[in-house]
């Protein structure tokens, strides 16, 4: 190793971007290392070592653009740019929402190669996400240069998906340099080396055990005692308009599922003993109850609408659904000075075909639930394949839930634009309960349909570790 790595790795470590310790990871996973490279560029003399060492790792390579994964790497690009008198051209986290529209800024032809650019390898998602996006404009991405490695087989992920991975120094070569110049015991070497040498990606799966254990949440709590004492990971999405077929239906699955999800504002008769019934009938077949409201308000209007009106959520629900959009405010005017056991989940992805929720709304919706535990169980997700929906569940915190709307055996969508994945796909990407509604309510036999859900989400469950 030459001396300018070296000399970036001390540099590194002694303004904090490389922490030994203990620290929890967004997968749940406990590391004995942590890597933060953001307050590299308030150090001029730091990024002009980073840019010595990303020319000199890309010497000899052909490319016609530079590009930088948001945020940390791009102020590295952007140097390199304009050193190698490259054009610089990046991905916006949203499209604009006005003019071009452009989800890509600068200027770039289809057919042009482009060299990325990024601070950290750790599992290569974002990576590749990002080759995705520059493909979709004509983009051609080959290399990848990455100042530090800390994956435990990056090259080969990147490999695997058509990439070259280029690094600059790795976790090895941290350890060794900082264990060499007596700036880490051999203690905390063996630790990180331990660390990685098993695949953490295998350990992280998320069993619903673990969940429980880690969850603060009450009625989360309670949820998962009910899924494993019921064997069933099933949700019932009764969009019925009228009482005498919403307790036909529901009587014939109760015994299938773990969560009935209503719509009380599509029930034409609606009336005080619709929740008296609903609810002894909870308290009978051991199911709780979901109303899927989805609250989209400020503070103010929604512990109006939660509380008070004809249908007084507050007082029979245990779950109910919620838009982030307004912000924290929303949970606040729910929840705040209730002492009501009742929870919500968030709309993080929804399964209608051109629903305008972006990614980053979906990673804004996720941080906004990680703050309020003891009252968010966990978040309505949907995507379109297993590869997407496994990215949507890395995303989750450990301990709260992903439920999945848009699950069915038989079809794939509808007119209206509903899309559906299969209940096996849906399980094994992660989502820990599966919604279905016409998949029961349009068949002839709801009963025989239920029984032919909470069959095959529990057989998926169990085949994917997570019980």
């Amino acid at each position: 190793m030459n001396s300018t790595k070296k000399e970036l790795i001390f540099a590194l470590h002694d303004i904090g971007a490389v922490k030994f310790g203990s620290f929890k990871l967004k997968s749940g996973l406990t590391s004995p290392f942590y890597i933060d490279l953001r307050s590299v560029i308030s150090y001029p003399k730091i990024m002009t070592l980073i840019s010595s060492l990303l020319k000199e790792a890309v010497n000899g390579k052909k490319f016609d653009l530079i590009t930088g994964i948001p945020y940390t790497a791009l102020p590295m690009a952007s140097i390199l740019s304009v050193e190698l008198n490259k054009p610089l051209i990046y991905q916006r986290k949203e499209p604009k929402a006005y003019g071009t529209a452009k989800s890509i800024e600068g200027v770039y032809s289809p057919g042009d190669s482009c060299l990325v650019i990024d601070d950290v390898m750790s599992t290569g998602e974002s990576k590749i996400e990002i080759a995705e996006a520059l493909g979709a404009e004509g983009i051609k991405i080959r290399d990848f240069v990455i100042l530090v490695d800390r994956s435990y087989n990056g090259r080969k992920f990147m490999s695997d998906n058509g990439y070259n991975l280029i690094s600059i120094i790795s976790i090895f070569d941290i350890v060794n340099t900082l264990y060499e110049n007596k700036l880490l015991s051999s203690a905390q070497k063996q630790q990180v080396e331990e660390f990685m040498a098993v695949d953490q990606s295998n350990q992280a799966i998320t069993t619903l055990n673990n969940t429980q254990e880690q969850t603060t949440n009450f009625n989360s709590h309670a949820l998962i005692k009910l899924i494993q004492q019921k064997k069933s990971n099933l949700v019932a999405s009764l969009d019925v308009d009228n009482q005498k077929d919403f307790f036909r239906i529901l009587n014939a699955v109760a015994d299938d599922i773990v969560l009935v999800k209503t719509h009380v504002d599509i029930l034409n008769d609606f009336d005080e003993t619709f929740v008296n019934k609903l609810k002894k009938l909870s308290a009978q077949k051991k199911f709780m109850i979901f109303e899927d409201r989805k609250f989209a308000d400020i503070g103010n209007t929604v512990r109006k609408q939660f509380h008070e009106g004809i249908y007084k959520i507050a007082e029979w629900a245990d779950f109910i659904t919620v838009h982030a959009l307004p912000g924290d405010g929303i949970l606040k005017g729910l929840f705040e000075d209730s002492s009501l056991h009742c929870s919500a989940f968030l709309l993080a992805a929804m399964s209608a075909k051109g629903a305008l929720i972006t990614d980053a709304y979906t990673r804004n919706t996720i941080a906004m639930g990680d703050r309020f535990k003891e009252k968010v169980s966990g978040f309505i997700g949907f995507a379109k394949n297993l590869e997407d929906l496994k990215k949507l569940k890395a995303k989750i915190p450990q301990d709260m839930l992903l439920l999945m709307p848009g699950v069915n055996l038989d079809v794939k969508g509808d007119s209206l634009g509903q899309q559906y994945v299969s209940v096996n796909d849906a399980v094994q990407g992660g989502a820990d309960l599966i919604i279905v509604g016409r998949g029961i309510i349009g068949q002839k036999d709801p009963g025989k349909a239920s029984a032919r859900y909470r069959e095959a989400g529990w057989k998926a469950l169990s085949e994917s570790g997570r019980i």
